[in-house]
């Protein structure tokens, strides 16, 4: 009786359940414990790290604290960011899908050996590159004579070369999906290569353009490493990982400014994630249901 009772109670779907229900909580624990112990000051945060604030008007005391703060100087490391994120991504959003659409539409034989290429990017660790990526940097600052250390152009550039195998990678699998007959009426039409694409074929990769942009919009918002070997921490540009990396010292760290400014940062790509999230799940099905 009490083996019928455990195996009616206890079937897959519910064991399944129980195993997204604690999924879920290890998912969204770290997130309340940074909302929690950003509304404390530093000397409760390591005498309470797991309880409630005593006083959650301290989170807006922090927030004012990282805004006036002469060394953080939070609003112009945001605009960096924004500015950086917002040129990688466009510029990687158009190359990859103009490089994908030529790759799938023009039949060579050299078409597979250029895409397995693009895909060789996806499997290389960064950092088996980043010591000569510095190297290349300094070398074209000297062939050019532009700078590309401790600008923005450098660590663009450096966000292109290692976000467009996978996005190439994605807008290929897409674009096969695409029927040609499209493309094939508006040339009739009197489109020309460019047309076709911008007006025909761009607007049509919508859902996986959203995707893409998500998805590294994610790592360069929040990348640490490249911009700390391009930029640097000292430099006059500074990104709000960089920023952030200030308040964490040798000898002390400002955990309630460091929480504070994390959660700050994480609001915007939260906020894009909520506004896009339909398109992602759109764009990582489409191309395998068509």
């Amino acid at each position: 009786m009490e083996r019928s009772w455990l195996r009616k109670t206890f079937t897959p779907l519910f064991l399944l359940e129980i195993l997204g229900f604690g999924l879920m909580i290890a998912f969204f624990l770290p997130i309340v414990l940074v909302i929690i112990n950003a509304s404390k000051d530093a000397a409760e945060i390591i005498r309470t790290p797991l309880s409630s604030p005593t006083d959650w008007t301290n989170l807006f005391k922090n927030i004012k604290e990282i805004m006036t703060r002469d060394n953080i100087n939070y609003l112009s490391a945001f605009i960096n960011s924004f500015i950086i994120t917002t040129s990688s991504l466009i510029l990687i959003g158009v190359f990859s899908a103009m490089a994908a659409w030529i790759l799938v539409r023009t039949k060579t034989r050299y078409s597979m050996w250029i895409f397995m290429f693009f895909l060789a990017g996806m499997v290389i660790p960064f950092q088996v590159v980043m010591l000569p990526l510095v190297r290349l940097l300094e070398t074209l600052r000297h062939l050019t004579g532009i700078p590309f250390k401790d600008t923005y152009y450098g660590v663009i550039l450096a966000y292109i070369g290692f976000g467009t195998p996978l996005s190439v990678f994605m807008f290929h699998g897409f674009i096969k999906s695409i029927p040609i007959d499209i493309e094939e009426a508006a040339i009739i039409d009197g489109c020309s290569k460019p047309q076709v694409f911008f007006k025909i074929v761009l607007p049509i990769l919508k859902p996986i353009f959203v995707t893409m942009l998500v998805l590294n919009g994610m790592w360069i918002w929040n990348d640490y490493l490249l911009p700390l070997l391009v930029i640097g921490i000292g430099g006059a540009v500074k990104t709000l990982p960089l920023s952030v990396a200030s308040l964490a010292g040798f000898y002390d760290k400002e955990w309630a400014l460091i929480l504070t400014s994390v959660l700050m940062a994480a609001l915007p790509v939260l906020i894009l994630f909520l506004f896009a999230q339909k398109h992602i799940i759109k764009g990582m099905t489409s191309g395998a249901i068509k």
